[in-house]
């Protein structure tokens, strides 16, 4: 049985509908409601529509996940937590202001790595450390972090990354790179290769692939800052190799060039 048919069949079961009275709230003929759970027939987009809004569920999940009493039992695990922590495992943490009530971008040493570890939530020792600002960088709270070791070549150790805070586990999106502040990792800066929203897992990834990808849990996620600049005193080398576009030019001149002698002998 299809996910359409097995889903229709149990939704309506648990709203304790016929398929007549389903019929009727959706304006069809009792038969197609049959077609579709017999998975003889599948329901047009405006119609998965109208089915989706009736049961209170995305179209998403109507067409895309297996419907039951297990997920739904799990949705409202799920609904619970994050009514009880709207942040999604992240917390609200603390800001500093400057005179005119705009906010510092705080710059976390390499060398004090550890000690924002044990002073991230403490807003005294929030407000210690040293400030910026970057006037490019607007609506958002951000902070800055010195990279040590060689993880994430070519930004070279000592670079400085400035992230946006990361309010909602939700809001991390693959493929970008983040710093992320963990009970077992400390302060890393990694590209995300997977979020695993069943679990609440990241895969970490450096840019150095001489380094493994490895997962940390969400439980254990303390900050998340999603990289939006960075601070370098190490500019880049020009490359020594030619672009591909400069290698056709000169297969193109080579060929002429040919073409030239030949017309000549």
């Amino acid at each position: 049985m299809g996910i359409i048919s097995q889903n229709l069949k149990y939704l309506r079961k648990k709203q304790n509908l016929t398929q007549q009275q389903l019929a009727d709230n959706l304006n069809v003929k009792r038969a197609v409601i049959g077609a579709y759970e017999e998975d003889r027939a599948e329901p047009k987009t405006e119609l998965l529509i109208k089915m989706a809004n009736l049961f209170s569920i995305s179209v998403d999940e109507f067409i895309g996940e297996r419907i039951n009493d297990k997920w739904f039992a799990k949705k409202e695990k799920a609904s619970e937590e994050e009514k009880n922590n709207p942040t999604g495992g992240l917390r609200i943490l603390s800001i500093t202001v400057d005179s005119d009530s705009n906010e510092n971008i705080e710059l976390v040493p390499a060398k004090a790595s550890a000690g924002y570890m044990n002073g991230y939530a403490d807003p005294q020792y929030v407000a210690e450390l040293p400030k910026f600002h970057l006037p490019f960088l607007k609506g958002g709270t951000f902070r800055a972090f010195e990279l040590k070791g060689d993880s994430m070549l070519p930004l070279e150790p000592g670079t400085i990354v400035v992230g946006e805070y990361v309010e909602n586990f939700n809001d991390i999106k693959s493929g970008e790179t983040y710093v992320v502040l963990s009970k077992d990792e400390g302060i890393v800066y990694k590209r995300v290769t997977n979020k695993i929203k069943e679990n609440k897992r990241l895969m970490l990834a450096s840019d150095n692939k001489i380094y493994e990808t490895y997962s940390i849990q969400a439980e254990d996620v303390l900050e998340v800052w999603k990289a939006k600049a960075f601070i370098s005193t190490s500019f880049p080398t020009p490359s020594v190799e030619p672009s591909l576009e400069k290698l056709t030019e000169m297969v193109e001149q080579l060929q002429k060039t040919v073409i030239k002698l030949k017309t000549n002998d």
